[in-house]
């Protein structure tokens, strides 16, 4: 006679719980729910920056203003001394820069500056 033995084999067994790692997967409708949250997002920013604007509908005054050539030899510091009258060379040239859109100091012979009428 013969007995049959029943035993659990470890591999048919249930499987343990082991930790596995989830990703998020969007749906196209949640693909389009956070585009849509980061356009308003980005929206509400412009908005907050922009509600600084200090423009006006008026218009205002423009300075008054002359042009000047540049003559061959001349430099920047002779042309604002020439134009300061309180004295402050250095502030005059910060304008004339200004005015011009200038990067530097280098002037070319036979350029015509922006500068302030005194």
């Amino acid at each position: 006679m013969s007995t049959i033995t029943a035993t659990r084999v470890p591999h048919l067994a249930t499987p343990a719980r082991t930790a596995t790692r989830t990703t998020v997967r969007l749906t196209r409708r949640g693909r389009l729910t956070v585009f849509l949250l980061a356009l308003t997002a980005v929206l509400a920013a412009g908005l907050f920056i922009a509600a600084g604007s200090v423009a006006t509908e008026e218009a205002g005054t423009p300075e008054p203003t002359r042009v000047v050539m540049v003559g061959t030899g001349e430099t920047l510091w002779g042309i604002a001394a020439d134009l300061a009258d309180d004295g402050d060379v250095r502030a005059t040239m910060r304008e004339i820069e200004r005015l011009n859109a200038l990067d530097s100091a280098v002037l070319d012979a036979g350029q015509r500056l922006v500068v302030p009428a005194s």
